[in-house]
């Protein structure tokens, strides 16, 4: 799916919505976003040598996993971050980079949904994360 249909989904816009595409398959979500280098979070992060912040490569990571959530995000409901656990950062995501996402839901309780996945480059793991949503009222 591309950003227009991902955005019937997320309530993201503009410069928030960080992932280019997201695909579903066998109950786990594919994203990709191409950092191009004159996104925002670049500006200073950091100055000659430019980074994707390691927070912002979580987002991303959410928002790919989030669109597995769909059936469940009814009228009115939201998905909020309720948490972030085992982080790990292995390489840099830097401008020129198509970074790519896989992500799933591993269980989920009343409004909450528990996830995992890792973020790639060309293959090679960059991070990987375990992370939590609560599904709220808007």
């Amino acid at each position: 799916m591309n950003q227009e249909e991902i955005k019937k989904i997320l309530p993201h816009r503009d410069d928030m919505l960080l992932v280019d595409e997201v695909e579903l398959i066998d109950n786990k979500a594919y994203g990709k976003k191409k950092i191009i280098g004159t996104e925002w979070f670049l500006n200073g992060h950091f100055p000659g040598h430019p980074i994707v912040p390691g927070v912002i490569l979580c987002e991303m990571l959410a928002q790919s996993s989030c669109i597995l959530m769909q059936d469940k995000m009814e009228e009115g409901k939201l998905p909020f971050f309720s948490g972030l656990d085992k982080v790990h950062f292995k390489r840099p995501v830097k401008p020129g980079d198509v970074f790519e996402t896989e992500c799933e839901i591993v269980k989920s309780r009343g409004p909450f949904f528990f996830g995992k996945g890792k973020g790639m480059v060309d293959g090679k793991v960059c991070m990987s994360a375990e992370f939590s949503f609560a599904l709220i009222d808007e």
